[in-house]
């Protein structure tokens, strides 16, 4: 399926630091989106513009490419996110999402707070992710492609888990190498709420 392919990253068997992970040609652009904005309104200089698209296109790594926006944009709004920190919301909403890359094990804490992390845009580091809970009072919301499995792990005590996950338009079943999103640790007095993004409404009338 063509979401496999973008959804998941090449790995290693030691699986890579997310910095040192191979950009693709959609990265980049990504990336040059940024600078046109910022020589627009003043930011870069047209020399400055025209020596980082230089070094965008000449950029292997995702670590590379993160060097180029580090001084343009917040955190929040970088075109993708390479560090691998733990998500926490203690009383506050936290969100992850856009193009980040998700390591193997992802430790999420929440404290009456909300999580929401859009898997849709991100790079797996593994066909297996294990989502780490630490939720009390709290809400943890995932959104991924369909057709990406969710399990508990056999240990795990998530009490309210909603499974809202499609399989893909004639899908029977989880093809065989479907990515995996393993729920492990706990949530106590909150909830998970796992589900696929909205699919584009079809149009009656018009082109």
């Amino acid at each position: 399926m063509k979401w496999i392919s973008a959804f998941l990253s090449p790995r290693t068997p030691d699986t890579p630091d997310p910095s040192s992970l191979r950009a693709s040609d959609a990265d980049r652009e990504r990336i040059v989106t940024v600078l046109v904005d910022a020589v627009t309104d003043g930011r870069l200089t047209p020399l400055e513009h025209e020596e980082r698209v230089e070094r965008v296109w000449a950029a292997r790594t995702l670590g590379e490419l993160a060097e180029l926006t580090v001084d343009l944009l917040p955190p929040e709004s970088q075109p993708f996110r390479v560090d691998s920190r733990p998500v926490t919301a203690f009383f506050r909403t936290e969100t992850r999402g856009g193009r980040w890359v998700v390591p193997s094990e992802v430790p999420v804490t929440s404290l009456g707070g909300t999580v929401t992390m859009d898997l849709c845009e991100a790079l797996l580091q593994s066909r297996h992710v294990v989502v780490q809970l630490a939720v009390m009072a709290g809400t943890v919301n995932l959104t991924v492609p369909e057709g990406v499995r969710i399990v508990t792990a056999p240990d795990a005590r998530v009490r309210s888990l909603r499974n809202e996950v499609r399989l893909p338009p004639g899908a029977t079943g989880f093809a065989p190498d479907a990515p995996v999103i393993e729920l492990a640790g706990f949530v106590f007095g909150g909830k998970v709420v796992a589900r696929s993004p909205k699919r584009p409404r079809r149009r009656l009338f018009g082109r």
